[in-house]
């Protein structure tokens, strides 16, 4: 199998700081601050892209398990909200909410549920993020 890389950068304090967040394969190279983080200043953090990891990876093994059981999908679009809290130790992510709007030409809602469930449990990020608290599919077949 692939390894694949990423890189981070931080300097300065924690508030009055900055970092960037880089892809090995150069795809991107993205700024974040404190306040991109734990603010709503304008730019990205980790959690937001933890949420796109999760909805391209759940979005692309649903796609490969329905086509696979002879539905090959149309069209899937998944919306990831990712719940940034804190508890006694400190910041973390308690939650991840995917909502999936999908159309798969002739497949029963049955069928759509069950292979939505296994892809949610069974995606690698999924497997990988095993210690979120809640983890939410809302998915609609069209």
């Amino acid at each position: 199998m692939s390894i694949r890389h990423a890189e981070s950068t931080w300097t300065g304090s924690l508030k009055e700081g900055s970092g960037n967040m880089k892809a090995g394969s150069g795809a991107f190279d993205l700024p974040f601050t404190w306040g991109t983080r734990f603010g709503d200043d304008p730019g990205t953090n980790p959690e937001e892209l933890i949420g796109a990891a999760q909805a391209g990876c759940f979005t692309m093994f649903l796609s490969a398990r329905l086509t696979g059981a002879g539905f090959v999908p149309d069209v899937l679009h998944t919306l990831a909200a990712v719940h940034f809290g804190r508890d006694d130790i400190g910041p973390l992510i308690e939650k991840i909410e995917l909502t999936l709007t999908a159309r798969v030409p002739g497949i029963s809602r049955e069928k759509f549920d069950e292979e939505v469930a296994f892809s949610k449990k069974n995606c690698p990020i999924s497997r990988a993020l095993t210690n979120i608290g809640e983890f939410e599919v809302h998915a609609t077949l069209e």
